[in-house]
């Protein structure tokens, strides 16, 4: 019984059901998808006829809920040092969350938020980590799922401690996760390339976040060398991660019954990427 759940985030256009589609045409048995406009802050909201037929359209593709990592808007920061721009990102966050209870999914995956050079980077953690609290507050079933950063610009989330800073100050553990992104890992200055340093750098990640906290990967090889904070994704062996780190990824049980998400840059590749995956 294979136990990886690997696909790719698949384009929502036309209708989030269309997501379901796409992740078909490409053999995947995980996907992300946004359930909004990425880069708008507003959305109309989901009509019962939609949120029908993507429920349908799921059902029929046997790709179970558990193994969906929909993304949030790329606008919203959690960690904003502006007041007024901190309440709109946490009102656009709580309205994410209750679009994908709607859809019957049960996690929301965002980047944890930057400081913007004008607060602290614990002053920061310390709002982002408030930010999820008053959002769990106000919805349930859905998981807040922090994604590790390449530390690009302001960006916090790069290091193990950031995401165990987080956590640890968010009032109900039993809905908060971690997605992995291995490019970010790699050129945040975590390598995994060999069996050596791919074990040591994941007892630390036990050490300091845990894995019970793991709720998906992205899986992106990188156009950068390692440690050098720039996020670039590449395709699967073809970048400075190189093939041997994803053979260790696919057979290591931690790793089982998660979502497993290309966001490679050639999506015209992707069927080919996931056989890949699964060959190996």
């Amino acid at each position: 019984m294979n136990k990886k759940f690997v696909g790719a985030h698949c384009s929502a256009s036309g209708g989030v059901f269309n997501a379901i589609y796409n992740a078909q045409k490409i053999g995947a048995k995980a996907f992300a998808l946004f359930t909004k406009n990425q880069k708008r802050w507003e959305a109309k909201p989901l009509d019962f006829k939609v949120i029908d037929k993507f429920k349908k359209a799921l059902e029929d593709s046997k790709i179970l809920p558990c193994h969906i990592l929909p993304h949030d808007s790329y606008l919203i920061n959690l960690g904003h040092p502006d007041e007024q721009k901190l309440i709109k990102s946490r009102m656009a966050f709580i309205d994410e969350l209750e679009r994908c209870k709607l859809l019957g999914l049960d996690k929301l995956n965002f980047h944890p938020g930057s400081h913007l050079k004008e607060i602290s980077e614990d002053e920061c953690l310390d709002k982002i980590a408030e930010s999820i609290n008053i959002a769990l507050d106000r919805t349930s079933e859905v998981s807040a799922v922090l994604e590790n950063t390449a530390g690009q610009g302001s960006n916090l989330g790069f290091k193990f401690e950031h995401l165990a800073h987080i956590i640890d100050k968010v009032e109900d553990k039993s809905r908060v996760g971690v997605c992995i992104d291995t490019c970010h890992m790699f050129t945040a200055g975590y390598d995994i390339r060999t069996k050596e340093v791919y074990d040591k750098t994941w007892d630390e990640f036990e050490r300091i976040v845990g894995f019970k906290y793991l709720m998906g990967m992205h899986i992106n090889d990188s156009k950068k060398e390692l440690a050098s904070r720039v996020d670039r994704h590449d395709s699967i062996g073809k970048g400075f991660i190189g093939l041997d780190t994803f053979r260790y990824i696919m057979n290591d049980d931690r790793m089982d019954n998660i979502p497993l998400i290309l966001e490679t840059i050639d999506s015209s590749i992707w069927k080919e990427e996931i056989e890949l995956l699964y060959s190996l």
